[in-house]
């Protein structure tokens, strides 16, 4: 015990300690705090109830969902501009091939010009399908909304089969 005051004497008097925030001064009193202060998180900047930041997190999770959507968007048209360009040039090039005659044409030449038709066909086949699928994610995300206001719907009309009486019909004699 002696050992223990006597190294705190000794630190306390080379240097002073560094305290963060008002630890001393804070009195922890949990039997006074009534269950919703219990409940009660607080942060740096904010305090929020449990259920607050349920909320939030939610709506996060939608954020989140909506950019990942827009990526997955993003990388789509990427991927269909770049297939364009490259289709182009292979145009550009067939088009210069093609503007030759054809009796001066050489064997190779002819070859190349088979060989760019069928890179053009691969490429806009491939684009095709690029755009079947984009069409199809698009198709998977509204069928999603609309289950899901489906769903919502139906957790808002009554369940036990009796269509709730309206104003008029409780005001009359």
């Amino acid at each position: 015990m002696e050992l223990k005051q006597s190294l705190s004497v000794h630190l306390e008097a080379e240097k002073p300690l560094r305290r963060y925030g008002a630890v001393e001064e804070t009195a922890w009193k949990a039997e006074g705090l009534g269950r919703s202060q219990l409940d009660i998180i607080s942060m740096a900047e904010t305090t929020m109830m449990p259920e607050e930041i349920e909320l939030e997190m939610a709506k996060i999770q939608r954020l989140r969902e909506v950019l990942v959507r827009r990526e997955s968007e993003l990388r789509f048209m990427m991927d269909d501009i770049q297939l364009c360009n490259d289709i182009m040039d292979l145009k550009q090039e067939l088009q210069n091939l093609v503007a030759i005659p054809e009796k001066e044409k050489t064997k190779l030449q002819k070859q190349r010009e088979d060989e760019l038709i069928q890179k053009i066909h691969r490429l806009v086949q491939k684009r095709d399908f690029l755009v079947d699928d984009a069409e199809v994610e698009r198709l998977r995300r509204v069928s999603l909304w609309l289950s899901r206001k489906t769903l919502q719907e139906a957790q808002k009309t009554p369940t036990c089969g009796i269509a709730p009486k309206s104003s008029s019909t409780l005001l009359k004699p």
